[in-house]
């Protein structure tokens, strides 16, 4: 078999959110052994061809669990705020895991690593305002995620 199977989705890039985060606070270890973050979405920016704003200052933030074999299991909820005023409410879920001990150490140590060293995807739904963006709520999205020292960098895709 060659090529690509036929009803494979095609992706169309709609914008990127960098946000920087506050210090994380820890619950380890859990009931279940593994270890809970907080850790709140300070502030950020939207930009791109079909959307821009802001990330609503401390409206929210990422409650990850990290697993004890390395996989971080994200559920992050904040706010955005579009450019003409527009509250969207934003929910990602998604993983992170390093490609090598290794790189998993720096990343604990919160270093900058090469985008090709790890694995970070998620999966977001947005609750849109009806009007000029409620496409959002509409659409299914992938996000393509950059782990940068006290921040993320995550570029959205909308599956057509």
């Amino acid at each position: 078999m060659s090529g690509q199977h036929p009803f494979a989705p095609g992706l169309e890039y709609a914008f990127t959110i960098s946000i920087t985060l506050s210090k994380p606070y820890w619950i380890k270890p859990g009931a279940r052994g593994d270890t809970r973050a907080a850790i709140y979405a300070a502030q950020g920016v939207v930009e791109g061809p079909r959307l821009n704003g802001t990330v609503v200052p401390m409206s929210g933030g990422d409650f990850p669990l990290s697993r004890p074999n390395g996989v971080i299991d994200f559920d992050a909820r904040y706010l955005l705020e579009a450019d003409d005023g527009a509250i969207i409410y934003l929910e990602n879920r998604g993983f992170r895991w390093a490609r090598s001990p290794e790189i998993a150490e720096k990343m604990r140590r919160n270093e900058p690593v090469a985008f090709d060293d790890y694995y970070m995807r998620v999966t977001p739904r947005f609750d849109a305002p009806a009007g000029p963006h409620a496409w959002m709520s509409q659409h299914v999205f992938v996000g393509v995620a950059e782990k940068i020292p006290n921040a993320n960098r995550i570029h959205y895709f909308v599956v057509l």
